[in-house]
């Protein structure tokens, strides 16, 4: 399959090495990068010196900055990039004038309109019907490494899902298909917000047992959103949903996590993040999870503390006291 993977950053670099690496497969691979400079540096270099140093872009991936290179004889399109540049991106091949079928890999809900990827591909790429969305428990690095990683493809178009996953499936890339696109999105989204605050309890040196709790109840928080906007029950207690929010709340290659650990220290917001150097999705996607908790009546208290340190001037510890202090209630979802 003749792949443009759109986006060179950790997730699209590591998906481009992936795909183009293994042996097994037959998929002529293009990575685009927007910026003319980092073109010129990978192509000089055949190394993502910023996210990926010790691994060699392999010599068959191609390179290009020009978005038309990139999708001119391309049969699927992987949109790698973070959800505040989804919609430009689509924006972008729309006027290409070339229409492919398009998979997204970025997680969140969009800043300000708080729609879901496949809400903002609607609008900007209506002419698709065949899209969906790539995601799971998955560090980019370990993806880049070979290391095996379970990911699902999910779409409205079950056809679409199946045969999409079973291309891009590998021994080491497992890729399962699913038609509950709201959920998988909703699960990939929310989870980065429960692991800033996995983080803070790391961070404040609560133990294991809050972790585990704290999982938990976030996984509460992520199904009833999700339920709530469409999504199946059966999808929160898989890959998308548990998987991948136990992965960003437990591993240290996780941005958010990193996020929680240095708020509980101190750290200013600005700080982190210009520390971080890459993107942290939790950050912007907890505002607009807790405007759409509030707009539909969906209790999340793990994610209103997490905003009220973000964005109200909160203390970690004054946060953490007051979730620990709300009245006990049935366990439920």
């Amino acid at each position: 399959m003749r792949i443009a993977v759109l986006g060179a950053g950790a997730w699209g670099t590591a998906l481009a090495i992936s795909l183009s690496a293994n042996s097994s497969s037959s998929h002529q691979v293009t990575l685009w990068t927007r910026t003319p400079g980092h073109l010129a540096e990978l192509v000089s270099q055949r190394i993502n010196r910023r996210y990926f140093p010790a691994f060699p872009l392999p010599d068959s991936l191609r390179l290009t900055s020009a978005l038309d290179v990139a999708i001119e004889f391309a049969e699927l399109a992987l949109i790698v990039v973070p959800i505040a540049g989804l919609r430009d991106t689509l924006r972008q091949m729309a006027a290409c004038g070339k229409t492919i079928p398009v998979v997204w890999g970025c997680k969140g809900f969009e800043a300000q309109s708080a729609k879901l990827p496949h809400q903002v591909a609607q609008e900007e790429y209506a002419g698709v019907a065949s899209c969906g969305v790539l995601s799971g428990p998955s560090f980019a690095q370990e993806v880049a490494q070979g290391l095996p990683t379970a990911l699902t493809l999910a779409s409205h178009d079950e056809k679409f899902s199946r045969n999409v996953a079973a291309q891009l499936h590998t021994t080491r890339l497992r890729v399962y298909s699913s038609k509950d696109i709201v959920g998988v999105e909703t699960g990939g989204a929310v989870k980065n917000v429960i692991s800033i605050a996995a983080g803070i309890s790391d961070g404040m040196g609560f133990g294991h047992n809050a972790r585990a709790a704290l999982i938990t109840r976030g996984l509460a928080e992520i199904t009833r959103l999700g339920l709530k906007l469409g999504g199946c029950m059966e999808t929160f207690m898989g890959l998308t949903g548990a998987g991948d929010l136990i992965l960003t709340c437990t591993g240290d290659l996780s941005r958010n996590r990193r996020v929680g650990l240095m708020l509980a220290a101190g750290h200013p917001l600005p700080n982190i993040l210009r520390e971080l150097g890459h993107t942290a999705e939790g950050v912007p996607t907890a505002r607009e999870v807790l405007r759409l908790s509030q707009e539909l009546k969906v209790e999340m208290p793990i994610t209103k503390a997490v905003c009220s340190i973000l964005y109200a001037g909160v203390s970690a510890g004054a946060a953490v006291e007051a979730l620990l202090g709300r009245e006990p209630k049935t366990e439920n979802y």
